[in-house]
């Protein structure tokens, strides 16, 4: 997870550095050793290649619909958004936004859409105490997300591609 020191990225205008520290403060409670075991647990159910990015309010710090902070509504009522990013990942769903290349979140909504995922998703919940969605998409759509749409993503695992 480490990158070296002086090579901060930038994703839609925030650094990883200021949305890691983010997530670190507010859905782990100040502990980075946390998200370093959150981390690996992702990384031990990854295909290989895969990336793992975390998305939205907690990145942002706020909610995208309303502008609402992080857990407006009580501690762990924000869910995580994460994404893997991947060729054979996104061959593990059967739902999408847009077929084969984005998938719908395996999430509460959607609880059936990737077996596969439904064992890392009840770990990592009982890790951080609050709902996590998984999403399967492409590169390009991460690109789209961050330079089109104006949405910092977190990388914790891997690498995106950039177009």
């Amino acid at each position: 997870m480490a990158r070296p020191a002086g090579r901060d990225v930038v994703r839609a205008g925030v650094s990883e550095a200021e949305m890691r520290e983010r997530v670190v403060r507010l859905v782990f409670g100040g502990d980075a050793g946390r998200l370093e075991e959150f981390c690996a647990a992702i990384r031990q159910a990854l295909p290989e290649g895969t990336a793992a990015v975390l998305r939205g309010s907690a990145v942002t710090g706020t909610r995208h619909g309303d502008g609402a902070p992080f857990d407006a509504d009580g501690p762990g009522t924000s869910d995580l958004d994460l994404t893997l990013v991947g060729d054979e990942v996104v061959g593990l769903y059967s739902a999408f936004w847009i077929p084969g290349m984005n998938s719908r979140p395996l999430s509460d909504k959607d609880p059936d859409i990737c077996p596969a995922l439904v064992p890392l998703r009840r770990r990592l919940m009982a890790m951080v105490g609050r709902p996590v969605n998984i999403q399967g998409t492409r590169d390009w759509v991460m690109f789209v997300r961050e330079h089109l749409m104006g949405q910092p993503f977190l990388t914790l695992v891997g690498r995106v591609e950039s177009a």
